[in-house]
């Protein structure tokens, strides 16, 4: 065999070499990026009613999309849906959510509505009546930091409530 054919195949034979380890490593690293990308949790959508012109509410919303959820918002409807979805007016607050099934009304934390779409109560949902000063929304530099105690209270289908979460 002639030098120059001997060296031409070294040549291919490498690169054919090459790119065989080289598939191989993206083999491996595909399932890993795979991996990653199930391991992300799915945007959580969220529908909102709001009380008109209110920008609590719309802070509120932007805790949840910081949060990861995907808000779509109404302005104004809240009352009625608040009833439609069986809250008393006890309950009440500035807007009104549907999440994961679940009537999330006021200024409920994010982490308190991913716990409570993980565990699945039998429930209506969350509500924060009123609208405490230090909670999601209601925590604005205009309050310079001031933190009222307040209370999540999970909503039983018989209209009872008992305290989720406290915030003290």
């Amino acid at each position: 065999m002639d030098q120059r054919f001997d060296r031409r195949l070294d040549k291919s034979h490498r690169r054919h070499t090459l790119r065989a380890l080289a598939g191989a490593g993206l083999g491996l690293a595909l399932p890993a990026w795979v991996l990653a990308q199930k391991a992300k949790p799915a945007a959580t959508p969220v529908e909102v009613w709001t009380a008109p012109g209110c920008g609590c509410c719309h802070d509120w919303i932007d805790h949840l999309k910081a949060s990861g959820f995907v808000v779509t918002s109404h302005d104004g409807g809240n009352d009625q849906m608040r009833a439609r979805l069986g809250l008393a007016q006890r309950y009440a607050s500035c807007h009104t959510a549907l999440i994961g099934g679940y009537a999330v009304e006021g200024h409920v934390p994010a982490s308190d509505i991913r716990r409570l779409l993980a565990n699945k109560p039998t429930a209506i949902g969350l509500a924060v009546p009123a609208m405490p000063i230090g909670s999601p929304g209601m925590d604005g530099p205009e309050y310079k930091g001031r933190k009222d105690p307040y209370d999540v209270l999970l909503v039983a289908d018989d209209g009872s409530a008992k305290v989720w979460q406290s915030y003290r």
